[in-house]
């Protein structure tokens, strides 16, 4: 496992740990689906089981205008508006018979305005996409052909579990901007809660960043500083075999990026390399109270993304229960 960084050389770095951790092959040259092949029915019926109090929590942020999208890539924030409102049927514009009205509404978003999962067609490495397939016959301006996250749609549901590193590692709860969370960090909340990562699982990394923006605004939270995992945990999510990772950040890994002129390194390692689900801002804080309140970091969950044919990222609304 890669413990020391370079921060002069991005390249090398990534070149290594996309050779050391590769998962191509391993589920045959047609795979779409990546590490979610390690969520099994089986690991379906231990998440399932997991359910004792039957409440439940949506970690999903608020998709509307007031959220942390500033246009960058032309990212921005939903734009909802309605077709058919109770004013038109109260003046009677709609047209229906005995009295009926309705309402209609229509949203324009980009699929990564805010509680999402990223496909595997989102990042590529050096030209390659998903199981070394060339990028351009993967993605192209029809959408990913290939990956398309509509494959994804029925599988994404299991055993969750809450690393809240923010509350074990961090101070009042909540990591600095910055901070770069090892695979040791990880270990020692896991121990911390009691519980055990291992293959089919999905992982969520609380940093404590979005109660941070909850209190102070949302500032940098799109594409600025923030916690998040470090390069060197690449090995650690190859080597623990887990289905997906989810956190409360932008992006998932540190930022700044721990190398000299990079753009989200570990990205280029996990997606295209390992084959790996990752989720970002997503909103922990609720499901995280009760966790440290009962003392359970374990849970079922269940987070599909939507359908969309070809689509290199989804909205979703995750659902824990316990």
């Amino acid at each position: 496992m890669t413990t020391h960084i370079d921060p002069t050389d991005p390249a090398g770095a990534i070149a290594a740990a996309a050779k050391a951790y590769s998962n191509w092959g391993r589920w045959g040259e047609d795979d779409v689906l990546g590490t979610l092949n390690f969520l099994t029915d089986a690991k379906r019926r231990e998440g399932a089981a997991l359910v004792r109090r039957g409440v439940s929590f949506s970690l999903s942020q608020r998709f509307d205008m007031n959220g942390p999208q500033k246009g960058w890539r032309r990212r921005t924030n939903p734009v909802h508006t309605m077709i058919d409102t109770g004013t038109d049927a109260a003046l009677g514009h709609q047209g229906f018979p005995h009295g009926i009205g309705g309402a209609d509404d229509v949203i324009a978003m980009p699929l990564q305005c805010s509680t999402q999962w990223d496909g595997l067609g989102h990042i590529f490495d050096r030209g390659k996409a998903w199981n070394g397939r060339a990028a351009e016959k993967v993605v192209t301006s029809d959408g990913d052909l290939v990956t398309g996250i509509e494959h994804m749609a029925p599988h994404v549901a299991g055993r969750g579990v809450l690393l809240d590193v923010g509350r074990v590692v961090g101070a009042q709860g909540e990591l600095p901007d910055g901070f770069p969370i090892t695979a040791e960090h990880l270990t020692e909340t896991a121990a911390a809660h009691g519980v055990e990562i291992g293959r089919g699982d999905i992982v969520l990394v609380r940093t404590g960043q979005l109660a941070r923006v909850g209190r102070d605004g949302w500032g940098d939270y799109a594409g600025g500083p923030a916690p998040g995992l470090s390069f060197t945990t690449a090995g650690w999510l190859h080597r623990t075999e887990i289905a997906a990772i989810a956190t409360d950040t932008w992006g998932f890994e540190v930022r700044p990026n721990e190398f000299d002129h990079a753009f989200q390194p570990l990205h280029q390692v996990v997606i295209p390399n390992i084959g790996l689900l990752v989720g970002e801002m997503w909103d922990l804080e609720a499901l995280a109270d009760d966790c440290a309140t009962d003392g359970v970091h374990e849970f079922w969950l269940t987070a599909a993304p939507l359908p969309i044919t070809g689509a290199v990222g989804s909205p979703v609304n995750p659902i824990a229960v316990k």
